[in-house]
């Protein structure tokens, strides 16, 4: 089960990626731009994702994946750490999120970051 320290050990991992407090939480930042937030006393992680995508993860896994009240107007989804099927999936959701903040220039020097591994 991952838990907050993976988030902070993979996050950090990639690149040009930061971690800052805000909000009194830590956060983890792409080229200055937020990607991902370890709020609920760093139980769960919340990350960027296209509202027509985190509508399906929330009826589909509702016991992994929800919204709070105050980003159901941003492209936002929270996952409960302890629900996570392990590291791959942990990297798998943060690589996602962090393509969706980072700049053209890294997206283009990293292509194949946060594709999904079929395998």
């Amino acid at each position: 089960m991952p838990d907050a320290e993976d988030v902070r050990r993979i996050a950090l991992s990639l690149p040009d990626t930061t971690e800052k407090v805000a909000w009194s939480m830590p956060t983890f930042r792409v080229a200055g731009k937020m990607f991902a937030t370890l709020p609920e006393e760093e139980t769960s992680l919340a990350v960027r994702c296209p509202k027509e995508e985190r509508d399906e993860l929330v009826l589909a896994e509702p016991e992994k994946f929800w919204i709070a009240d105050h980003e159901a107007n941003f492209a936002w989804v929270r996952a409960r750490l302890a629900a996570l099927d392990g590291e791959d999936e942990l990297r798998d959701i943060l690589a996602d999120s962090w393509r969706q903040a980072a700049p053209i220039r890294l997206l283009e020097e990293h292509p194949d970051l946060g594709v999904p591994q079929n395998g």
